[in-house]
């Protein structure tokens, strides 16, 4: 039988059997030791966190069954606990282990940002906050506050949480936070869970009354970062609202 023929069959019929009874090179570590990590499928990688299965299921099946019911890491990251356990053969262990490794490689990808980058491009703004985005199911409104050269000043702020509109992100609040840390420049930023990172004729109206205010302030206001996805159909998983030339920003300098 040719070899995907097999890896089809064994799949299928996975939880009639042990891991143990898988032939070697379908067993989660030996193919893992086989072909290294970054080789191997999610499955297998979601199988090594669980360690083992169910009576009747096998962990290769449970971690199926995980990425079959959510449809995409992402989703599965954006699952609470009770979520998780809602899955059949998922019990409260294993949905900390899920959600503990989950939020280790958000924790890593964060850290490798460094503590106070250069942020100049809307990729390098997009970086800092990706991964903080990704699990939301609301939207947040970040400012990233800028140093004289450009490079941020702590954590990025969170202004509000809610549908963006003028009410809920206000001039006053943002430019408070904007004077107590003493920044010369900021970066708008927020999240759309929906995936799609095109802004919305309230976005953008937000954004100029902002940049105004920025003016009055003395605080430049460089651009609007808006995060998806990149399900959506676009060339990355974000928009700049300075590159698109919806708003006239201050100049980066």
């Amino acid at each position: 039988m040719p070899e995907k023929s097999k890896q089809l069959e064994y799949s299928i019929k996975s939880d009639s059997f042990r891991v143990r009874d898988m032939p070697a090179q379908l067993r989660p570590r030996e193919e893992f030791e086989r072909v290294g990590s970054e080789n191997v499928s999610d499955a297998v990688l979601l199988a090594l966190i669980l360690r083992t299965g169910t009576k009747g299921t096998n962990v290769v099946e449970v971690s199926h069954r995980l990425l079959s019911a959510f449809g995409s890491l992402t989703a599965l990251a954006k699952a609470s606990i009770n979520d998780l356990q809602s899955i059949d053969s998922i019990g409260p262990v294993k949905a900390q282990m899920i959600k503990a490794a989950m939020e280790l490689a958000q924790r890593l990808t964060r850290e490798s940002v460094g503590e106070s980058p250069l942020v100049i491009t809307p990729e390098q703004a997009a970086a800092v906050l990706r991964e903080r985005a990704r699990t939301l199911k609301t939207e947040v409104f970040w400012a990233l506050m800028l140093d004289t050269k450009n490079r941020l000043i702590g954590e990025p702020q969170k202004i509000s949480q809610g549908t963006l509109n003028s009410s809920l992100v206000h001039p006053r609040e943002l430019f408070a936070k904007a004077v107590e840390f003493r920044c010369a420049a900021i970066i708008l930023a927020h999240n759309h869970p929906s995936g799609d990172p095109t802004p919305s004729a309230e976005d953008i109206k937000i954004t100029k009354q902002l940049v105004s205010a920025g003016k009055v302030m003395g605080i430049r206001v460089l651009d609007h970062i808006v995060i998806g996805h990149r399900k959506y159909q676009h060339s990355s998983d974000f928009l700049s609202l300075r590159e698109a030339g919806l708003v006239q920003f201050s100049s980066i300098r």
